[in-house]
């Protein structure tokens, strides 16, 4: 499991450090949360650059 974390460190930049970070603390508990909140602003930012945005505004 740590070599997993470690290699997504590396490949994933800030958000794989975000979550190595958090494994060493031991705050498992947030990293759902963070998955979440991450997803939503994928979603907004796809949402306003492309031409399927009204319908994506839709569904939130």
């Amino acid at each position: 499991m740590k070599k997993f974390f470690r290699m997504m460190g590396s490949s994933f930049g800030i958000v794989g450090e975000l979550f190595g970070f958090l494994w060493k603390q031991k705050l498992w508990w947030l990293m759902p949360m963070i998955v979440v909140l991450l997803g939503l602003g994928l979603l907004m930012i796809f949402a306003s650059a492309s031409g399927i945005g009204p319908f994506i505004y839709t569904l939130i």
